[in-house]
């Protein structure tokens, strides 16, 4: 398990920050690479050495950093769906709805894309909780943060690599 905490930790932090307003729109692109640069940083001094990061130890550190940011990103965002009946889907409906209109697709396709998303936001207002948005929402964000936490390790031991260079050289 101790191998596992610093992914863990920073996996967590990286979740909260998923539900944060102003925050979501970097989980992917930022806050899972750096949660996992973190993590290994937290693994360096937790086990400390003067070996170089293996790629493959980048890469699975990323990798589990990533799956513990989707999960309790999920879970967070899930829970406050349920308790508010609100999310983003419910919020932005009127602009969803102009934006699908602005595709070119033929008009019976359209009209089952609003009805699907008319439906989870309906499901989300009564109950809480859609079985199509949790689903969707469970696949994007273990595959996005998946492998932008993986891209996140392989870049963050490169570079703590190279810390570990320029600190031998002199």
């Amino acid at each position: 398990m101790k191998k596992y905490l610093p992914s863990f930790i920073s996996g967590f932090g990286a979740g909260v920050l998923h539900i944060v307003p102003v925050a979501k729109s970097l989980a992917c692109c930022l806050i899972v690479p750096l949660a996992s640069f973190t993590a290994l940083i937290l693994d360096r001094r937790a086990n400390p050495t003067v070996e170089k990061i293996s790629m493959k130890k980048g890469a699975l550190v990323g990798l589990f950093t990533g799956l513990y940011a989707a999960l309790f990103g999920t879970v967070f965002d899930l829970f406050i769906t349920l308790v508010t009946k609100n999310n983003d889907i419910v919020a932005m409906m009127p602009e969803l709805q102009k934006m699908i209109s602005a595709f070119p697709l033929s008009d019976a396709m359209r009209t089952e894309v609003l009805n699907l998303f008319e439906s989870v936001r309906n499901d989300i207002i009564q109950y809480g909780f859609s079985p199509l948005y949790t689903f969707s929402i469970i696949i994007n964000n273990t595959v996005v943060n998946s492998i932008v936490g993986t891209l996140g390790g392989l870049i963050g031991a490169q570079i703590i690599n190279q810390r570990l260079n320029n600190r031998n050289e002199y």
